[in-house]
């Protein structure tokens, strides 16, 4: 909290006049980042682009929050800060959850994804990907970089979800160099 003060320049007693303690601030954190990302997607879903292309606009939009959190804040959310973790899943279950079977259902019919997928498992190993980035023990944040390793993950999900359809479309795509997953 004195990091906190002296960097936004007010004193700890103004913080406290709005947070009750560090739980509380993180908490109010988790809410504002979550809300921020219902609203970045939902521009995103807005746009009304195909499945595919929609998962990659969805992915940049991750990956350039990857760049801005330090390793071990998985790990300390998690075991430090439980209730601003529980947030943070809810909002992964609920939201995002939602936003990738919809995704799903949506390329399945425009054709580019393949028809006999099975979108539970398919939305929960999306999902579980998110965490598996932050693992320490399979991705050293000392050799391997968050947006690297995320971007992978993407690639693989739609390759492993893509129709022949949809293949053909994201190696065009490519081929053509209209997809950049770093952009």
């Amino acid at each position: 909290m004195d990091d906190i003060a002296r960097e936004i320049k007010v004193s700890k007693k103004t913080i406290y006049k709005y947070v009750k303690d560090k739980s509380d601030l993180l908490c109010n954190v988790m809410r504002g980042n979550c809300s921020c990302d219902v609203l970045v997607i939902d521009e995103i879903l807005e746009r009304r682009l195909n499945a595919i292309d929609e998962i990659i606009e969805i992915g940049r939009y991750v990956a350039g929050q990857l760049k801005m959190i330090h390793p071990s804040i998985h790990y300390d959310m998690e075991k430090y800060y439980p209730e601003v973790w529980q947030l943070f899943e809810n909002h992964k279950s609920d939201y995002l959850y939602g936003c990738i079977a919809d995704n799903m259902e949506r390329g399945m019919k425009e054709g580019l994804y393949r028809d006999n997928l099975n979108i539970e498992i398919m939305g929960k190993i999306y999902l579980s990907k998110i965490d598996l980035v932050f693992d320490a023990t399979i991705f050293p944040p000392n050799k391997f970089n968050f947006v690297e390793v995320y971007m992978e993950l993407l690639r693989y999900h739609i390759k492993g979800i893509a129709s022949d359809n949809g293949v053909k479309y994201l190696r065009n795509e490519i081929k053509n160099e209209n997809l950049n997953f770093y952009q």
